[in-house]
């Protein structure tokens, strides 16, 4: 039996972005192994069946010896567990585990390019981002690779530094989407218009812009919308701290709502999505899954974001921190309902077009057929 060892940060991305995945891949014969940091749900994922092993990682952490600590303990997994494949998902865990894997000879190795971040997020480029990818360059110059990737620049980046070549190359938009849990639910008919941002509360994800624009916007709006900003706390050393956010938030007109379980629902309640990221995202989930429910959707003109919306179409495209555009593009939507209701079902068009998990699924069993041949 072919072994599947799938790397990601945490249970909790696992369940939320992996989890079909490996659940088809056992049922198609594999024997699948999650290694993940263990944030409390370690039940959940047991519970559909699968193993899972603790990794000691810190994923927004730039010391390097937690770093290679994480290093030796997939070095030393891989020797003693001996997998077939093994499947890095996201920039730390490609570095390390690519590394890893090269090191003890790993038959088979995937790499999904999931967004790449903050380091690569800078307006000038780093010199961490340079290390990266040289780093990359060594480790994924081997037979029986694949790297998937989610977006166009991201794919551009490491074809043109020489990461990877076009045979070994694929694309999945997004990680996918059950159009049958994230169902489409009409506009919905409130005494308040509520709009909702998800994401983990770091300052690249667009929150400072999405509060100046509702602060614009109080004066004339602030007795008819809410702002519903979802999402937990984060340990990237960019992140809003709580004492930040009960600050910009005043608990009625804008409202952090925490880290949440419910965000489908809370989808459905809301009538307009706002995202202003200009975080070097790989396809946001959360527009994705917005998308489905059929959703209005403003968000930036940047990478990952732009891949969810067609501008004037199931939503509007604004540029990286314009508050005043984010403002008045959300002032539009307010004061047109027909236009909210046209937009989110342009949304579903494109999420049933577009994000089907079903054929993520189907493209990672491919890869995975392919390699493990």
């Amino acid at each position: 039996m072919k072994r599947l060892f799938i790397i990601v940060n945490e249970d909790r991305f696992f369940l939320s972005h992996r989890k079909e995945i490996a659940v088809t891949a056992k049922e198609n014969g594999y024997d699948v192994t999650i290694v993940a940091k263990d944030t409390g749900r370690r039940g959940d994922v047991e519970a559909l069946g699968l193993r899972m092993v603790e990794l000691p990682i810190n994923p927004t952490g730039k010391n390097i010896f937690q770093d290679l600590r994480s290093l030796l303990f997939l070095v030393n997994l891989y020797r003693k567990e001996k997998p077939t494949i093994v499947h890095h998902v996201g920039l730390k865990n490609i570095l390390w585990g690519g590394l890893a894997a090269k090191l003890m000879r790993v038959p088979a190795v995937v790499s999904a390019v999931s967004g790449l971040g903050v380091i690569f997020s800078q307006e000038k480029s780093s010199v961490m981002a340079g290390m990266i990818l040289k780093v990359l360059r060594f480790s994924h110059h081997r037979k029986n690779i694949a790297v998937i990737f989610q977006n166009s620049e991201d794919r551009t980046l490491f074809k043109r530094k020489k990461i990877v070549n076009e045979r070994q190359m694929y694309f999945t938009k997004g990680s996918g989407c059950n159009l049958n849990d994230f169902d489409y639910t009409p506009d919905p008919d409130g005494e308040k218009i509520n709009v909702i941002f998800t994401a983990r509360m770091v300052r690249e994800k667009g929150v400072v812009t999405l509060v100046e624009a509702a602060e614009k916007l109080r004066a004339e709006y602030q007795d008819k919308v809410e702002f519903w900003l979802c999402g937990g706390l984060s340990n990237n050393p960019r992140a809003l701290s709580e004492d930040d956010l009960n600050y910009m938030c005043d608990g009625n007109y804008i409202k952090w709502l925490g880290h949440r379980n419910d965000v489908r629902d809370l989808l459905k309640k809301a009538n307009i999505v706002a995202f202003p990221s200009y975080y070097r995202e790989g396809v946001p989930k959360s527009l994705i899954e917005a998308s489905a429910v059929g959703r209005p959707i403003v968000t930036t003109n940047s990478i990952g974001c732009k891949d969810v919306v067609e501008d004037g179409e199931n939503g509007f495209l604004i540029e990286i921190k314009d508050s005043n555009m984010l403002a008045m593009r959300l002032k539009e939507l307010f004061d047109d309902k027909e236009l909210r209701v046209a937009m989110g079902r342009k949304s579903r068009e494109f999420a049933e077009r577009d994000f089907s998990v079903e054929n993520v699924v189907k493209t990672h069993l491919e890869i995975y057929k392919k390699l493990g041949g």
